[in-house]
């Protein structure tokens, strides 16, 4: 850790799209850069393993996957330092960064600007049994696809809705894997919904790549449509899933060995909320995103944030996001290029921006697989279940926050991350009352898990000890 500096002019947390983009041009503007990843090679979700992919064939994980290759060279041709398995887990106001490298022990530092890029989550998608090994979401295992080409073997089915659903399935069929099932979760007034975006949609750069993905899915995999409720089922891990369609209030069975599950994704906010920014809850995405100007500042100066932690819209919206964010930065030092810099991103922007709205409505989770009942956990590292939740609500628990105390929701390893939008809408719902009023937790850090040990490495002098106790 010896070489991370006390101070920087740009700290980039997350080296996806939109953090490689903002981390080239700062950096290239001769502004003192540091990315902090994660992972151990830059790429993000999307992206990942793009440096020291595991495939040759490049068929396989397709274009929209290779684009990420000359972003990670540019970014690596920058100047800007990259630090790999850096676990951001503190970010204050005046832009102070509490950094783990690896384990080994924590940092803080001083930034004149930050900015955020730490992508997007997987929705929550709380069904019973969903707790089971066996049952994982679409991103974890298209994560291991990308980065140790590792695929499911036994009988593997899909469950949900969304384009990475699709993505992933196509992806597999690619690797000679196979698939029993598809079933698709999209409701019949989703789509009905999103009939009033169409137009937007059929001039996106979304239609015919998006077409073309899903007849070649369609005709290889089973795909049952409309589907209205799933669960998992089995003894020590899952080995079948049941299914109900809304043509028929019969529940079927398939044996499975690998259930992966999704329903979209939401912004990754927990280290935007922690300290401070301003978010509100956006109703097409269903989720809590942070208020931005054009550029991606915050109601916090100095901290800007960048890609689809700032509302979802995809990697190449993320990427020219994170150009804006950072011609804004770098406009003191060099205004015309920053100038130029925006205006292509913004053009760039209106392109890959267009038919989102008819994404977001298409495929919008159903309610069932957003507020689950009775015995289904909600927070997986506390075990609470959804009865639980709304017995507590009928106690006069107002929001997350109370719930805390009440059942310790929120407080496990993962601080919220599987829990927080399921929590919020089951405590909106029998309040009856917008999931903006509810609000979400109270987040505070350490945003990720550290250890004593790591706090006990940081420096003892004064200012240090100073900033410890303002956390």
């Amino acid at each position: 850790m010896s070489d991370i500096r006390d101070e920087y002019d740009v700290a980039v947390i997350g080296a996806g799209p939109a953090g490689m983009a903002a981390a080239s041009l700062c950096a290239r503007a001769r502004m003192s850069t540091v990315l902090f990843d994660e992972q151990p090679a830059p790429g993000g979700q999307i992206y990942r393993g793009i440096t020291r992919s595991p495939f040759s064939d490049r068929s396989i994980l397709g274009p929209d996957y290779w684009a990420g290759e000359p972003v990670a060279r540019e970014f690596a041709a920058s100047g800007a330092q990259y630090v790999p398995r850096a676990t951001v887990w503190s970010l204050t106001p005046e832009r102070e960064v509490g950094v783990s490298i690896a384990g080994e022990g924590a940092q803080l530092l001083q930034a004149k600007h930050v900015v955020i890029a730490t992508g997007a989550l997987e929705r929550p998608f709380p069904i019973p049994g969903w707790t089971l090994p066996g049952v994982m979401t679409a991103g974890a295992a298209q994560t291991m696809l990308k980065s140790s080409g590792i695929v499911p073997s036994g009988h593997t089915v899909l469950a949900g809705t969304g384009p990475l659903l699709w993505l992933l399935a196509w992806q597999l069929l690619r690797t000679g894997a196979s698939i029993d099932a598809i079933l698709d979760t999209t409701a019949r007034e989703s789509r009905a919904r999103a009939n009033a975006h169409l137009a937007s949609f059929v001039l996106s750069p979304y239609l015919m790549k998006g077409l073309k993905l899903l007849r070649e899915v369609r005709r290889r995999v089973r795909v049952i449509n409309d589907v209205t409720a799933v669960e998992a089922q089995g003894e020590g891990r899952v080995q079948t899933v049941a299914y109900v369609c809304a043509s028929s209030a019969m529940p079927v069975q398939l044996p499975v060995d690998n259930l992966l599950l999704h329903q979209g994704v939401v912004p990754n906010v927990n280290l935007a909320m922690s300290v401070g920014i301003e978010h509100r809850w956006d109703g097409e995405q269903l989720a809590f995103v942070p208020v931005l100007t054009p550029f991606g500042g915050t109601s916090v100066p100095g901290i800007y944030i960048a890609g689809d932690g700032g509302g979802i819209a995809g990697a190449q919206a993320a990427g020219w996001r994170g150009i804006l964010s950072a011609s804004d930065i770098v406009h003191a030092v060099h205004p015309q290029a920053a100038k130029r810099a925006a205006a292509t991103a913004q053009a760039a922007l209106k392109r890959f921006t267009r038919g989102r709205r008819f994404l977001d409505a298409y495929y919008r989770p159903a309610a069932q697989f957003r507020q689950p009942a009775g015995d289904t956990i909600v927070c997986r590292c506390e075990e609470v279940t959804a009865r639980q939740i709304v017995d507590t609500v009928a106690l006069g628990c107002p929001g997350p926050n109370q719930m805390k105390s009440f059942l310790r929701c929120g407080m496990g390893p993962c601080q919220g991350r599987l829990c927080g939008l399921t929590v919020t809408e089951l405590i909106a719902r029998q309040r009856n009352v917008s999931p903006q009023e509810v609000g979400y937790y109270r987040l505070r850090p350490p945003v990720k898990p550290i250890t004593i040990a790591e706090l006990a490495a940081l420096p003892k002098d004064e200012a240090a000890v100073k900033a410890v106790v303002r956390i």
